[in-house]
């Protein structure tokens, strides 16, 4: 990935209220398609994922009076990449406090573009048990032209198809100052 620091945006695609109807959505149809909260895990895929799946969970408790079960998937050790990351990555805990077996674990994450994260977040969640359900829950789809695995969203807050040389930022309060989805680029040389 580019360094943030010299990556030029060129449109912004959400702002705050638009992320937060997102989030409203997601929830709702999440709840739809699973005829409720029982047996609900959501489960944030660090980074970003994490405080989306938080509000995910926030929302549906207020829709079902119900708050689901909800952990954390740090994948740093299951990436296929893992060796170009560098010598020292740096580990998070993966905080699943509840068994997953016959769960609906419903994963989150910020963007949706090669599925690679999501592979690996699936290898690691199947390390801790067995769910009757694994679903898929993004804030952003970048579209099918750029999968490079068979992984598609269940749950999608927008489809933005981007060129292979655009980025897609996604800006939360908890870790930026400010809330928002662009596109950046590199600059020209």
């Amino acid at each position: 990935m580019a360094d943030e620091s010299t990556l030029v945006e060129k449109s912004r695609i959400m702002d705050s209220a638009r992320i937060k109807r997102a989030i409203s959505r997601l929830a709702s149809e999440i709840v739809e398609e699973n005829h409720g909260a029982k047996d609900l895990y959501i489960v944030g895929i660090r980074r970003r994922g994490v405080p989306l799946a938080e509000r995910i969970v926030d929302k549906i408790e207020t829709l079902e009076g119900v708050r689901p079960i909800y952990g954390i998937i740090d994948i740093t050790l299951y990436r296929d990449d893992l060796s170009t990351v560098g010598a020292n990555p740096i580990v998070n805990r993966t905080e699943l406090n509840e068994d997953v077996d016959g769960k609906i674990v419903v994963l989150v994450d910020d963007v949706l573009y090669t599925g690679r994260t999501i592979r690996a977040a699936m290898d690691q969640l199947m390390d801790f048990g067995r769910p009757r359900k694994v679903q898929l829950a993004v804030l952003i789809d970048r579209g099918r032209e750029h999968r490079e695995l068979p992984i598609q969203a269940d749950f999608i807050g927008k489809v933005v198809p981007t060129k292979q040389t655009e980025i897609i930022r996604v800006m939360l309060k908890e870790y930026d100052d400010i809330e928002a989805v662009g596109i950046f680029e590199k600059p020209a040389e």
